[in-house]
């Protein structure tokens, strides 16, 4: 059944209004392919049969159900862009030794290396609320996969540093982009009962595409793996075709009717989306008097609490160290004692992949807050372990057995630490964001959240080779100390939102 109620202000709607909230961009889908605009007055039943028609009548002329194009589908699509962002996060860790060799770089040069994908995620977050609000989420992606192809290519043909950094910076603008738009593309497009398990194939995605590298990398040289950076982005784009806009998206910008059949899409030919499409409109409409919002404006309580929620979370995910440990992950083994560190870490990003799994399958059954508390607590002492076990180790020599057991502790610390953050603090934090801010400001906020992770990212990474360079037990005691906090603040402030659709969530902080 489609959505007809409320319709007549809606046809009523005058078309110079309608003009002005068009998007300058609107990608197209395959379902949308050969047909013009569908009539406001025709039922659901005509509207489905010319849908099956034109899917039947497709030039790769397979058979597609009706229930075959669905959330999950979608979700696997654009949980390319996340690969892309977790091998471009990764690529640091396996190649160092090789990059610094071949180019002659020092360790303050490869750092500033490692931290350029920061500095470019950081532009691409200030930009993607804008593109994402006037190109829409598909729009984004394929906008963003651009300078990633360009970044990898840039790698691939260094010579010296310069072409190195270029192509990192565009990766990161990239990745900016992708960081923001997949978990909001995500949330919008879920069914209520599975948004935290489809949010949460964004990072589970972020985790595979760091093991690739992790393998990849110590069986091929440091340009082949920039190569092979190229594929996730360069399969996404022609993906993005085959795939429905979010129907939030197209409903803020007043394409009721595109918005409706991307919905019924999403859902299949034969639910009954009426109430689900009533209460998108009727969040659009209490939330779009006015297309722009200021900056002042997120002082007041129905903006200020969502955003500082998102902010709070999305910062204190980085300050952990996760790329502090995931970035130079060979490294900090080697300075365990570990003889085979490129392994270590490979094992360490399997481990990653398993945890964020199992959340993907807790999350819409445990709850996001009782995740985040199991998280952070489980982060704090495991960090406290790896800290004791660094400083106990410099005590001792390298040839005593001593050592070598403080060796272990660190590791078991270290792999204790990723399970713990992949159980809540990896995956949440996006979700979260997706899910509480408004749909009338989630492009500013989106984008200040956004880049405030990015911007602290790009912290850590900058600093993690100086202070473990300082002191390993003293960096990840500064890390536990943050992960502490973290669970202060979930404890205190965050809110649950498991079972609640998004317009529920925004309404509660009104």
């Amino acid at each position: 059944m489609s959505f007809r109620e409320e319709s007549g202000s809606d046809d009523g709607r005058s078309s110079s209004t309608a003009d002005l909230k068009r998007p300058f961009l609107h990608t197209g889908s395959w379902y949308r392919m050969g047909g013009g605009s569908v009539g406001g007055a025709g039922v659901m039943g005509s509207r489905q049969s010319s849908l099956m028609d034109k899917m039947m009548m497709m030039s790769s002329g397979a058979v597609i159900k009706d229930t075959a194009i669905s959330a999950f589908l979608c979700t696997m699509i654009v949980a390319l862009g996340p690969i892309q962002f977790g091998f471009t996060g990764g690529y640091s860790s396996p190649t160092q030794s090789g990059i610094i060799a071949d180019l002659g770089l020092s360790i303050s040069e490869f750092s500033i290396f490692g931290s350029l994908s920061n500095v470019g995620a950081m532009v691409g977050a200030i930009a993607s609320g804008q593109i994402s609000e006037y190109i829409g989420r598909k729009g984004s992606l394929m906008i963003a996969s651009i300078p990633n192809i360009i970044g990898w290519l840039a790698i691939s043909f260094a010579k010296d540093s310069s072409f190195l950094y270029m192509g990192r910076l565009l990766e990161g603008f990239g990745v900016g982009v992708i960081s923001y738009t997949v978990p909001v593309y995500i949330a919008e497009i879920a069914p209520q009962n599975m948004r935290g398990a489809l949010g949460s194939v964004n990072q589970l995605s972020v985790t595979i595409g760091i093991l690739l590298v992790y393998i990849l990398g110590m069986f091929v040289p440091w340009r082949v793996l920039a190569v092979i950076g190229i594929l996730p982005c360069t399969i996404l784009i022609p993906g993005l075709f085959f795939i429905p806009e979010s129907p939030r998206w197209l409903a803020k910008m007043g394409m009721l009717e595109d918005a409706e059949l991307s919905l019924q899409v999403l859902r299949g030919f034969e639910t009954d989306i009426t109430a689900e499409m009533n209460e998108i409109k009727r969040a659009v409409q209490s939330g779009s008097k006015r297309t722009t919002i200021r900056f002042a404006e997120l002082k007041l309580k129905r903006y200020r609490v969502p955003l500082s929620l998102g902010i709070g979370l999305l910062v204190l995910q980085q300050l952990s160290g996760i790329n502090a440990v995931l970035f130079y992950a060979s490294s900090i083994f080697k300075a365990a004692g570990l003889t085979n560190s490129d392994l270590a870490t490979s094992g360490l990003g399997a481990i990653q992949v398993v945890a964020t799994g199992i959340t993907t399958w807790l999350l819409d059954k445990a709850g996001r807050r009782i995740l985040l508390i199991i998280s952070a607590t489980g982060m704090s002492l495991s960090l406290l372990l790896v800290a004791a076990a660094f400083f106990l180790e410099g005590t001792f020599s390298e040839s005593s057995n001593l050592y070598h057991i403080m060796s272990v502790l660190s590791l078991c610390g270290l792999v204790a630490f990723v399970i713990s953050f992949s159980l809540g603090m990896g995956a949440i934090p996006w979700i979260i964001m997706s899910e509480i801010l408004p749909v009338n400001i989630k492009s500013l906020a989106g984008s200040v959240a956004t880049l405030a992770n990015w911007l602290t990212s790009w912290i850590i990474t900058m600093t993690a080779n100086l202070l473990l360079t300082w002191s390993s037990g003293g960096t990840f005691t500064l890390y536990m100390v943050v992960s502490v906090f973290s669970l202060v603040f979930v404890v205190l402030w965050v809110p649950e939102t498991k079972g609640r659709t998004l317009e529920e969530i925004q309404w509660s902080f009104r």
